[in-house]
């Protein structure tokens, strides 16, 4: 059977007035994966750096160490509490942009604690 002459390009019609809603929800995950991948690249700073400083490393090359670990811009900042080093790291992940730029940016943080090992300085 046809379809009557009045529902032709019907589906059409649909497909072009939903189709920007998808790009747009495809764009919104992707940006989502991106602030979850800047996350964990935040985590690995925190934590690299925390391990070199309880090792002994210089306090310099761990530092430059989590920033080249982390996302982009990562800045870490390191803190000693008794027999314990605490790294933390922050990065800041700006919207997608384009049509999407006045979303707004998120800041990731990350927290990480190692023991200083015996004979570390």
């Amino acid at each position: 059977m046809r379809a009557p002459v009045r529902d032709r390009g019907a589906a059409t019609a649909e497909l072009v007035m939903v189709l920007p809603v998808l790009v747009a929800v495809t764009l919104g995950l992707v940006w989502l994966l991106s602030v979850g991948a800047a996350q964990v690249r935040t985590v690995d700073a925190a934590r690299e750096t925390a391990r070199a400083l309880a090792r002994g490393d210089d306090r310099d090359a761990a530092l430059d160490r989590g920033v080249q670990v982390g996302a982009a811009g990562t800045r870490v900042s390191v803190r000693a509490e008794g027999a314990q080093v605490v790294a933390t790291a922050r990065a800041r992940v700006n919207g997608p942009g384009g049509l999407f730029g006045f979303l707004p940016g998120v800041t990731v943080r990350a927290s990480a604690v190692a023991a200083v090992e015996d004979g570390a300085p």
